[in-house]
């Protein structure tokens, strides 16, 4: 509608161009997205969007169109409300759970109309609520520091942690008063908050030993969210450095197939401090989840080695917070982010989305035989697919939106030529090396009764001994059929005839189903020497096809009449 508007303002000719290319846009169902916006956690069966009203269809048409949802790989996350025509929550939508701290969370599904076959994108952006409170990695956190240590003296403290985004995420820090320490908080390069606390008057450990102070956490939502940390500040004599970091950020990039226990860096940190003050311990921050169970690091070398397999399809990289802690306990951080890089480990999958088991012989070129989608879950060059069948099949393939691909007859099928094709379809990513996937689908192809019966002969004939048994068997004709089932069913008959006024069938009779003739007379020579007719055989089709030959019956003389003396 905002389109609409907006086009009434400009000049007729520019509103018409405008025009025509709106409604080629909108005609082209590829290239068309419907996107909504919803809220994490809200109730299941909440609306989403009117889809209905999006694809221009009546609430009940939809199930008459055969609409619904397509998507892979997750949890199905919305259903089409059928009374309704809207788009609903189908469970319990968790944003962190989703898209982790990504600044959008974006999911993509596609509908797809299934008497068209025609797909549509659907793009839902989750919008985030303040659902998660700050948490520290450690409830109680332990500092040493030496009593000498002068005024304006800096500790980094352990950062809290919040799944939330934008303005429910972290926002502040606040230290409970106390006679002795503040509290700063400094931007990172990577626009996270650190807190710092510092010293702002000089310790007497002969006065007071130990020192208990509370950190508090506030996030920025409605209502504000916050989570504490205890510090046990113990003071100590004479310790004033803390390690520093050779580097102030490390990276590396690693293959995914990298093996479990290669070590792939080594942090270093040095002391200052000398004995037990300058020995330095190496630690992984508490906080890292998932990240802890892939990397382990050593605390007295500082090598950091691969634990678990990586996978670029799950995790691309990892930031991983190393602290460096002297003897008495006065630590520095630094981030060590791993950036891992794809090789071609996954084979492309196929999703068989719809397929035909049979097709009428006589369907028209370009009908649609399946629908089906490729996916690869590797990235970049790995991840390109292209789909392939054999030469020599009367099919072909139409690329449509998001790698969805249609199988098409290219030519009229004929089932007495081929009665069922056996269709192999490839998909091939172009890695190195390259891998492909195969998928078959088996299509029978249905009769129709597109041929009449055929007789092996033009013309048959037959020749009778006189005076034969009655109801003998004195010739059978036989046609054949290549349809199937009722299509190539043959019944025989002859056309009725007179013979010297007498119907034909008082003479002969015929076996429908064999094609048997049969003598109702014991013919006599004498009396007539052959019979003409013309014999039919017709299948069950609808509407049935037929053909006819002739057939001519010769009579034979026997030896059944003395002499007669005339005179």
């Amino acid at each position: 509608m905002k389109e609409m508007a907006a086009l009434q303002k400009l000049p007729h000719c520019r509103t018409l161009v405008l025009l025509c290319f709106l409604l080629a846009t909108l005609w082209d169902a590829r290239a068309g997205q419907i996107r909504y916006s919803v809220r994490e956690e809200i109730d299941r069966g909440s609306f989403v969007g009117n889809i209905a009203k999006d694809l221009s269809l009546e609430p009940l048409a939809l199930a008459e169109r055969g609409v619904r949802i397509v998507s892979r790989g997750r949890t199905q996350l919305f259903a089409l409300n059928p009374r309704s025509g809207s788009l609903v929550t189908a469970n319990r939508i968790d944003r962190e759970e989703l898209c982790g701290q990504s600044a959008q969370c974006l999911l993509n599904f596609n509908i797809l109309l299934e008497d068209k076959l025609t797909i549509y994108s659907v793009e839902v952006e989750i919008t985030d609520i303040n659902d998660n409170a700050p948490r520290f990695g450690v409830e109680e956190l332990e500092l040493k520091i030496s009593e000498a240590t002068m005024p304006g003296f800096r500790i980094p403290l352990k950062s809290a942690h919040d799944a939330d985004v934008g303005e429910n995420t972290l926002q502040k820090y606040a230290l409970l008063p106390n006679d002795h320490f503040s509290l700063d908080v400094r931007s990172g390069v990577d626009g996270n908050k650190y807190p710092e606390l510092v010293l702002e008057s000089a310790l007497d450990r002969e006065e007071e030993a130990v020192h208990h102070l509370v950190l508090v956490a506030s996030d920025g939502g409605d209502p504000v969210l916050s989570g504490t940390s205890r510090i046990c500040v113990k003071v100590l004599d004479v310790n004033d450095n803390a390690p520093v970091f050779t580097q102030p950020e490390y990276r590396v990039s690693i293959p995914e197939n990298t093996p479990v226990d290669t070590r792939i860096l080594t942090v270093t940190a040095t002391d200052v401090d000398e004995g037990y003050n300058a020995q330095v311990a190496y630690f992984l921050d508490k906080s890292l989840g998932e990240t802890s169970e892939v990397f382990e690091l050593q605390s007295t070398s500082g090598d950091l080695k691969i634990i678990k397999v990586l996978d670029y399809e799950d995790a691309t990289s990892h930031e991983i917070d190393i602290e460096a802690q002297d003897g008495p306990g006065l630590l520095t951080r630094t981030k060590v982010i791993v950036t891992v890089l794809d090789v071609n480990d996954n084979a492309p999958e196929f999703d068989m989305t719809s397929a035909s088991s049979s097709v009428s012989e006589d369907s028209p070129p370009g009908t649609i035989i399946g629908l089906f989608n490729v996916h690869d879950r590797d990235s970049g060059q790995n991840a390109f697919i292209t789909c392939s069948l054999p030469d020599n099949l009367p099919f072909k393939l139409e690329k449509s939106v998001d790698n969805y691909y249609r199988l098409v007859t290219t030519k009229a099928l004929d089932r007495e030529q081929f009665s069922f094709y056996n269709i192999t379809l490839t998909a091939k990513d172009e890695g190195n090396p390259s891998l492909s996937t195969d998928a078959h689908i088996l299509l029978q192809v249905a009769d129709i009764n597109d041929n009449a019966p055929a007789f092996s002969r033009t013309s048959y004939s037959a020749y009778i001994p006189e005076n034969n048994p009655r109801g003998a068997s004195i010739f059978s004709v036989t046609a054949h059929d290549p349809d199937s089932n009722n299509n190539g069913h043959i019944t025989y008959s002859f056309v009725e005839d007179t013979i010297q006024g007498t119907p034909l069938s008082s003479y002969i009779s015929m076996n429908s189903d064999s094609g048997v003739l049969y003598a109702l007379r014991s013919f006599d020579y004498e009396h007539f020497r052959d019979l003409q007719l013309w014999v039919i055989a017709r299948d069950s089709g609808n509407p049935p096809l037929s053909s006819n030959v002739s057939l001519s019956l010769f009579v034979l003389d026997q030896n059944d009449n003395a002499p007669e003396i005339l005179y």
